[in-house]
């Protein structure tokens, strides 16, 4: 029989953060506590968890720190910018639903300079 998973519970309210570790408990589960962002950042960097148990609702906790914390990332080498770039455009592309000329005003383009790179990278429709 496989140990028990060890989570982290981040609920902003008392009540919902005791009740959620009651249930998982109960259910044989490992379950940790934390009352805000510090005693998170504490917990995540002193014990390794299998999952977290997070209340979005939570007003001030900043998302991106949190993903920080639980899965740095590492190094990677940066795209290249022509491949960045047909990236970018295509992004446009599919917000502005393939309307080139509204593509090249959110890009600060004209029309023919997208029309260049939409052949360049192979974005035709």
């Amino acid at each position: 029989m496989p140990p028990p998973l060890h989570l982290l519970i981040l609920a902003h309210a008392a009540e919902r953060r005791e009740a959620l570790l009651s249930v998982l408990r109960d259910a044989g589960y490992q379950a940790v506590p934390a009352a805000d962002g510090a005693a998170a950042s504490e917990a995540v960097s002193s014990a390794g968890f299998d999952a977290v148990v997070l209340d979005l609702a939570w007003p001030e906790l900043d998302l991106g720190r949190l993903r920080e914390a639980l899965a740095p990332a590492a190094a990677t080498e940066p795209d290249s910018l022509d491949a960045a770039e047909r990236r970018h455009i295509a992004l446009a592309l599919r917000f502005t639903r393939g309307n080139r000329r509204r593509a090249a005003q959110l890009l600060g383009i004209s029309r023919s300079t997208l029309l260049h790179k939409v052949r360049k990278y192979g974005l035709e429709q």
